[in-house]
Formats: C-alpha cells, sequence, structure tokens
C-alpha cells in the first residue's frame, strides 16, 4: 500500500526492480530461446545495420555513464541527474534494436581460428555475465531516482549501488562493443535466422 506522500514505487523500489528484472530477463530469454512471435520478419541486412547501430549507442551509453560519474564526483547532481537519464534511455533504445535483431532476424556465429574463438568466447561469457548482474542495480538507481528527492536520495543505497553499476554497467558494454569489432570487422561469422523464418 502506498503511504500518503509517495507511492507505491517509491515506498518498495526494491520490489520493483524485482518485478522490472524478472520481466526484463523474461522477455530477453523467451526471444533468445523460446522464439517469441512478436517480432516482424528482417533481413541479414538489417541484422548487421541493427549490430552497428547498437555498437554505436553502447559507446555512447558508456560515455553518459562515465560522464554521469564525473559529474556528481564534482557536486553536480543535476548534470548527474541528466546524464544518467540519458544513459538508461539509450540502454532502453539497445534493448529494443537488440531484440528486434535477434528475434525478427538472427544471431551471429563467430568465425575464427581457436586461439581468437577462446578469447571472444571468453570475452563474451564475462559481458554477458557482467549484464545479468547490471539489470537489478541499474534499475534500483533509476527507480530511486526517479521516485526521491536530492534530499531522499542521500538515505537510500543510490551512491553505493550507483558505483557498483556504473563499473559493471561499463564494463559489460564496453566487452560487448569490443565482442562487435572481432565479430563484424576483424574475424567473421555465419549467420543463423531465427528459427521458423
Amino acid at each position: 500500500m502506498a503511504t500518503a506522500d509517495g507511492s507505491l514505487v517509491k515506498t518498495h523500489p526494491r520490489a520493483t526492480v524485482a518485478v522490472l528484472t524478472v520481466v526484463g530477463y523474461a522477455l530477453v530469454l523467451g526471444t533468445l530461446y523460446v522464439g517469441l512471435p512478436i517480432y516482424p520478419t528482417i533481413s541479414e541486412a538489417t541484422v548487421n545495420l541493427l549490430a552497428d547501430a547498437i555498437a554505436v549507442v553502447n559507446s555512447l551509453t558508456v560515455g553518459c555513464l562515465l560522464a554521469g560519474w564525473y559529474a556528481i564526483r564534482q557536486g553536480d547532481v543535476r548534470r548527474h541527474r541528466a546524464l544518467m537519464v540519458a544513459a538508461f534511455l539509450l540502454i532502453l533504445l539497445f534493448l529494443v534494436m537488440y531484440l528486434l535483431k535477434t528475434g525478427g532476424g538472427g544471431r551471429k556465429e563467430f568465425v575464427g581460428p581457436d586461439g581468437a574463438a577462446l578469447f571472444y568466447f571468453a570475452m563474451l561469457a564475462v559481458h554477458i555475465v557482467l549484464s545479468v548482474f547490471a539489470v537489478p542495480l541499474v534499475l534500483y538507481n533509476v527507480v530511486v531516482g526517479a521516485t526521491h528527492t536530492t534530499a531522499e536520495i542521500r538515505k537510500t543505497a543510490h551512491a553505493r549501488v550507483g558505483r557498483v553499476a556504473v563499473a559493471v554497467w561499463s564494463v559489460s558494454l564496453t566487452l560487448g562493443v569490443f565482442a562487435y569489432v572481432l565479430l563484424n570487422h576483424v574475424y567473421g561469422y555465419e549467420f543463423v535466422r531465427v528459427a521458423g523464418f
């Protein structure tokens, strides 16, 4: 039940984050492993265009995250908030493009020498694990940041969680961009169309 001075989301940020995290994971896992029939069919050329756009969006997100971290270290709350909102909106754009690329087109499987493949898959594994770990951290900070005043935020775990979220999220996104470069521009790939198309 919401209190007189706040919403249910504000009074229960962890529960809100848990629900949003489960919904997000279900959408991604459903797209990757169940083949949710909710995406339009797209061509391999569109998959490649989306992959390029995702790399740009993820690079911009890292820039916003690091600039936002620097802004709060300088005490500039307004700039920090703007940059973190921008990073979150960019990651939502990434999610839409990623789900469309994967759910409507397909995936690319790495083709390269064994040593490069080992490096690529190790980097990709770290990227995925960090991505999974980052989701609830990022959502917690977004929920708290969106529902609390600056004075109220100081009484929460926002700063502590934020330091971890920025580090984990930045490393994950950076590794994702490196994996993109190796897959699309250094070595090669085999395109695997979504099952049923």
